[in-house]
């Protein structure tokens, strides 16, 4: 066990020097200059060449990338070009309001979507699963920003009676939070619930198929004993895998959810960045979310692992 959390912690860091090193490279190929975006439309050549110079662009770029790498390995994502301020401190205001958002929509659909999956595979081809594969139908065939908007039209007024203001970024727990966050999580919970639903029927329906299940079934064993105890487990693997992906990748495309419920999180603030042209914001928040990919795939190849002993073995 502890040679194959080395070599996914190996390659888990080449993924994160791989991506850092694509990073700079787009960086430096960009077709709208860094020094335009500081000066702005009207800035003279002298002002150009000065702001090259203070940021190290005039440098070899083999001294800029050894530069950026010793910043990266530091902690320090540089300024925003917008207002000056830190991007660390900018993403690190933003970033518990979209972890709150994913992880409680996460917990949502996994459990959900798994639950669903199963009893559609229990019950395969009888009206229960007829209603489950309708279910992932209109799942997967609604637009977010609809679903988004349908819910906040729906409960908008029920939320105004009860006295519950809009969502506003500050501390986790702060008053009303739940309250707050239940739309975006029901939202986010559902577009992915689909999927996950899907997904779970159909690899439950191939682990049920083994030779192994039909044998427990021969001893007299109950069916939910066998479909729980026997199917769920190895049927969890392709289910889990998504949900690492999934996880980390919604840490920075929530910003539908959050453009409409009005959370101030990392998808808005990529959203801001790309219109404003602040490439430290847009390359820290590509790092961070990098970083999330990667933490969530190391935790699910170590979930494969207590799933299936097999993996471990080198």
């Amino acid at each position: 066990m502890p040679r194959f959390v080395l070599r996914r912690l190996l390659y888990s860091a080449a993924v994160l020097w791989l991506v850092s090193t694509l990073v700079f490279v787009f960086l430096h190929v960009s077709p709208l200059p860094v020094e335009r975006v500081i000066g702005g439309p009207r800035a003279t050549a002298e002002t150009l060449e000065l702001i090259r110079g203070n940021l190290g662009l005039d440098r070899p770029v083999l001294v800029q990338y050894w530069r950026f790498a010793g910043r990266l390995l530091r902690g320090d994502l540089g300024d925003s070009y917008v207002n000056g301020t830190p991007v660390t401190t900018l993403i690190a205001e933003r970033l518990p309001a979209t972890l709150w958002l994913v992880a409680g929509a996460g917990t949502l659909w996994f459990a959900s979507g798994v639950a669903l999956g199963v009893l559609g595979a229990a019950r395969a081809r009888t009206p229960w699963d007829r209603a489950v594969t309708a279910f992932v139908l209109v799942g997967l065939s609604t637009p977010p920003f609809v679903l988004a908007l349908v819910l906040l039209h729906v409960f908008a007024t029920g939320l105004d009676r009860a006295g519950v203001p809009a969502f506003e970024a500050g501390p986790p727990l702060q008053e009303h939070f739940l309250q707050r966050m239940v739309l975006p999580w029901a939202a986010l919970a559902f577009l992915m619930l689909a999927s996950y639903t899907r997904l779970t029927r159909a690899a439950m329906l191939d682990v049920l198929g083994e030779d192994y299940v039909r044998t427990a079934r021969a001893k007299g064993l109950p069916e939910r004993r066998v479909v729980l105890r026997h199917g769920l487990r190895p049927a969890l693997t392709p289910v889990v895998t998504q949900l690492g992906v999934d996880v980390g990748a919604l840490v920075g495309s929530t910003v539908v959810i959050e453009k409409v419920f009005g959370l101030q999180g990392v998808g808005q603030l990529v959203h801001q960045s790309v219109a404003a042209g602040d490439t430290p914001v847009i390359i820290g928040v590509t790092l961070t979310v990098t970083l999330f990919v990667v933490a969530a795939n190391l935790l699910v190849d170590l979930a494969h692992a207590f799933l299936d002993p097999r993996v471990r073995r080198p």
